[in-house]
């Protein structure tokens, strides 16, 4: 009551973690009737979603595309207006060009007659099997997207249900091995199969029940925003200020208050006190559990717990700006190294820095030439490395690295991209750490394998604490941006109507 005393008689909401879990939360609770105010750390706004401005030139932190729009869509008619009036999503095509080791090249789209042809310049006889792999696909999309992706799994009764539907789907395989049941072409194999690292997974791991994802693109298509996915962040926080909300960025959170197991507010590094009827949190599952709840004895997620989960791929990623322009290079781009199994291998199990790299190379200029200044390119290029539970030095390995991803860059799609060179940032894993408080330095939190998904995945609704829920990377269903917003549709069905806390 004294929450809702302060926010003129609406119960008050505080969310913690502005990035798109934790925006969509803040826009949903408020159509729901509660007051909400949004606490990030960082300076602005985004959290993974986060936009680096260096030297005339805009880069997207972290994701780049968008897939299922209408989850967008669907928070800016809550709040009376229509995504499209403010928002310039543009289709790409191809989605994605991949370039395999030998210089092949394979270009994805929805275009059903192109993708058969290019299914056959790699291997003919593999038609017919891609056709019914693109099936299995959509049946999954249809339960594991379409029926599930956007309910509560808080009781193990609700996992029971859907245990049939997973073995009719062969949700034991692994994507890889879902995919090599239709296919016998090891570059097609790859190319169909690279899917989950966009999520954090090993393809040769995680359930193939994330197989969804082609389909997805193919139903909805791969977008990208003008003025980058950060115009997107923006678009958002302007929904949740005409909501009458707020964002308080610098505002770091140092605890989760609680009475008898209750969230009652949060406390700020600074020690101001805020008091919340509820606290939703869009900060990293791990850290809030080992770092937020000092006054809770956890049951469900004690350390031990949370030390033994398997976690997400680390991400390098650099960031720079060239002088010239690459016209031949497309918007996205897959960049494969000579290993696949190994490599994924090296990253997931054995936590080794190897040698080679596959690279996911972003050229928004393709579409926007906004974002970098006039006659330039702005580019990043990711590269999935092992978490932090590896031996890597990145303070000493972090520049010969990049050296070695330049120079790769340079002999293929980028020539003379060294004497090019106009800006450049790198982040690493210490970066998630350290600015994004993800534990181990994990690029999406838990990694998305079969025990470790739906009801086995942290719920939305505390197990620990009342009053308390969770949306982003780490809870159900999961990373990605169609994921996390997903999880914020989630809350619908476990947050309580404001009336309940009214006066």
């Amino acid at each position: 009551m004294a929450a809702a005393a302060a926010t003129g008689g609406k119960p008050h909401a505080v969310v913690v973690g502005s990035g798109f879990g934790g925006l969509a939360a803040a826009i949903r609770l408020a159509y729901r009737g509660y007051h909400v105010t949004v606490l990030e750390k960082l300076d602005k706004p985004g959290g993974r979603a986060y936009v680096h401005e260096r030297d005339g030139f805009k880069f997207d932190a972290g994701p780049t595309i968008i897939t299922a729009p209408f989850l967008l869509e669907e928070l800016w008619e809550m709040c009376g207006r229509r995504f499209s009036d403010d928002i310039d999503l543009r289709p790409m095509d191809p989605f994605y060009r991949i370039r395999f080791d030998d210089g092949t090249t394979f270009d994805t789209n929805a275009d059903e007659a192109a993708m058969r042809e290019q299914v056959a310049k790699l291997s003919p006889a593999d038609v017919p099997g891609y056709e019914r792999y693109l099936e299995e696909s959509r049946k999954i999309f249809e339960v594991g997207f379409v029926q599930l992706g956007h309910v509560p799994f808080t009781h193990w009764t609700d996992m029971a249900r859907i245990v049939p539907k997973m073995m009719k789907l062969q949700s034991y395989r692994s994507v890889y091995g879902l995919v090599s049941k239709y296919v016998k072409d090891e570059r097609l194999r790859t190319a169909l199969s690279f899917h989950p690292l966009l999520i954090g997974g090993n393809p040769f791991s995680v359930s193939s029940i994330y197989a969804l994802i082609s389909y997805l693109e193919r139903h909805w298509g791969v977008h990208s925003a003008i003025g980058g996915t950060g115009a997107i962040v923006d678009g958002l926080v302007s929904l949740i200020e005409g909501q009458g909300s707020s964002i308080r960025c610098n505002a770091e959170v140092a605890e989760i208050t609680t009475s008898n197991r209750k969230a009652t507010g949060v406390k700020l590094k600074s020690g101001e006190m805020i008091a919340a009827d509820i606290v939703v949190a869009n900060s990293d599952f791990a850290w809030t559990h080992k770092h937020l709840l000092p006054s809770v004895k956890r049951r469900k997620w004690p350390d031990w717990r949370l030390d033994v989960s398997r976690y997400s791929n680390g991400l390098f990623v650099w960031y720079f700006g060239t002088k010239r322009q690459y016209p031949d290079v497309p918007h996205h781009s897959i960049l494969l190294g000579p290993r696949y199994q190994g490599l994924l291998s090296d990253i997931f199990h054995k936590k080794n820095l190897a040698d080679d790299f596959s690279l996911y190379l972003h050229r928004p200029t393709a579409t926007d030439p906004s974002v970098a200044p006039t006659g330039c390119d702005a580019f990043y290029v990711l590269a999935p490395v092992p978490h932090l539970d590896g031996d890597t030095d990145w303070v000493e390995r972090a520049e010969p690295y990049r050296q070695a991803v330049e120079a790769y860059l340079d002999r293929t799609v980028l020539p003379g991209l060294k004497d090019n060179l106009a800006t450049s940032l790198v982040t690493t894993p210490i970066d998630f750490r350290e600015r994004l408080l993800s534990y181990k330095g994990a690029g999406f939190s838990l990694e998305p394998v079969l025990w470790q998904s739906a009801w086995l995945r942290p719920h939305n609704k505390s197990e620990e604490v009342e009053h308390l829920y969770f949306v982003g990377a780490g809870t159900h269903p999961g990373a990605g941006v169609p994921g996390v917003i997903s999880t914020a549709r989630v809350l619908d069905k476990v947050v309580p109507d404001a009336t309940v806390f009214a006066n």
